[in-house]
């Protein structure tokens, strides 16, 4: 399957933003909103109704597009205020309102107004370009990134996703950190440490696999961070977008994002291998192309990281096998049982002090568990991780009681975050209910 190379917006300083804006600004904001929503006639609706609002941007000043830009940024920088991790707008299910999502519950901003679906549709529509809003209303999807500039020279970046919701435009972004998360704080076994390093393993394909929200790029960024202070080397990162934005220390970082430096995962991969590179990271391996070039490249002797959309390990073998047409799952699990090293799959607990904890399974490519993968006897390996303390592996259902038993989350939040009932009831001595 080919990927869709989806265009962004040219690499121009974003406006600096004031960390609170003036309110005449936001009022003079909104008043155009409105004046361009009433311009609107009543009888066009769906897409045509959506390119009418772009054919009306493209005509409107520039003073008033900075100011709906103004307006949106002032909805994101209320993110940092209250520890949002997400904002929502737009579409029917906003019902009008700004959602924003803090420590794992999205809720909605009264305080922020209310606005009516055409307003809406307009403001989303100023934050991306003529190219953009193209691919938008022909794909009804649209990936890209943001910036904010703040007065003291900081910047935020936000991941993007635009979609249509009942004829309407909605809109998620996600805040990308400044910071990245200190690798020791994952709390990894020295011999998966060694897995995740350059300096101890040269070659070999590491995945981190979780649902969406669940950290895995942050989990990468803390790898990919560690590993650029402590070992010489090249690493190239593909990225749909480009999150956080590592700096250069031992290692030279390439950063190359889908539909801005490279057409896709599978194209970036192939050509890294021409850039002399000792790390590859594929942002998720998302179509069959892209796992076998990535399964390709790490044959060719080179450290590979990325992603997949699983809970657990054991799954994520299955995945990457279930993807692959049946006349070449074979050899795809012949390759995956020689150069799989590490998977970590992880979620994000909500915790007793009303934040979330970090809960892991992990499993290493030990002599037993790829002779499992090769042999097809995949549901043998949770029992090998169950067994494998010793050398850094654990369930997630062990990781969770671990959790439980240092008083950092909940017994039902134990139950309800677990991939195995059964054994979770096992681990705390629970008697199953019926």
């Amino acid at each position: 399957m080919a990927v869709t190379s989806q265009p962004q917006a040219p690499q121009v300083k974003p406006p600096v933003v004031s960390t609170t804006e003036p309110p005449q600004v936001i009022v003079e904001a909104q008043k155009i909103l409105k004046d361009l929503a009433t311009q609107l006639p009543g009888s066009v609706q769906g897409l045509e109704r959506q390119m009418m609002i772009g054919d009306a941007l493209t005509r409107t000043d520039e003073t008033a597009k900075m100011k709906l830009l103004s307006l949106i940024n002032h909805f994101l920088t209320r993110m940092f205020t209250i520890n949002a991790s997400d904002i929502d707008m737009g579409g029917y299910g906003s019902q009008g309102s700004i959602w924003y999502r803090v420590f794992g519950s999205k809720k909605p901003d009264l305080s922020l107004g209310n606005y009516s679906p055409d307003e809406m549709n307009i403001l989303i529509q100023s934050t991306i370009g003529e190219r953009q809003r193209t691919f938008l209303y022909e794909n009804r999807n649209l990936d890209f990134s943001h910036m904010i500039m703040f007065e003291n020279n900081e910047f935020r970046r936000f991941r993007a996703d635009a979609y249509f919701d009942l004829d309407q435009l909605a809109l998620n972004m996600r805040a990308i950190n400044n910071t990245v998360r200190p690798f020791k704080t994952l709390e990894l076994h020295a011999n998966v440490t060694k897995m995740l390093s350059l300096a101890h393993t040269k070659e070999g394909l590491c995945l981190v696999t979780g649902i969406t929200g669940s950290g895995k790029s942050s989990t990468l960024d803390s790898i990919i961070d560690a590993n650029n202070h402590t070992v010489d080397g090249h690493i190239v990162i593909i990225s749909s977008p480009i999150e956080y934005v590592h700096k250069s220390d031992k290692c030279i970082i390439r950063h190359r994002e889908v539909g801005r430096d490279v057409l896709g995962f599978k194209e970036g991969a192939i050509q890294a291998l021409r850039q002399d590179p000792d790390i590859i990271m594929v942002g998720e391996l998302r179509d069959p192309e892209t796992i076998i070039t990535a399964l390709e490249i790490t044959d060719s002797g080179h450290k590979v990281f990325s992603t997949l959309h699983t809970a657990s390990a054991v799954e994520s073998i299955d995945r990457i096998i279930g993807e692959i047409p049946p006349v070449e799952q074979e050899r795809v699990r012949n390759r995956l049982g020689e150069t799989l090293r590490c998977v970590i799959s992880q979620k994000l607990i909500p915790s007793l002090d009303g934040k979330r904890a970090l809960a892991k399974e992990i499993m290493l490519g030990t002599p037993s568990v790829k002779a499992a993968i090769k042999n097809g006897n995949t549901g043998e390996i949770y029992q090998m991780i169950t067994e494998g303390a010793e050398s850094g592996m654990c369930t997630m259902e062990q990781d969770l009681k671990r959790l439980y038993m240092q008083k950092k989350v909940s017994l039902e939040n134990a139950m309800n975050y677990c991939n195995n009932k059964r054994r979770m009831q096992q681990l705390l001595q629970i008697q199953p209910t019926e």
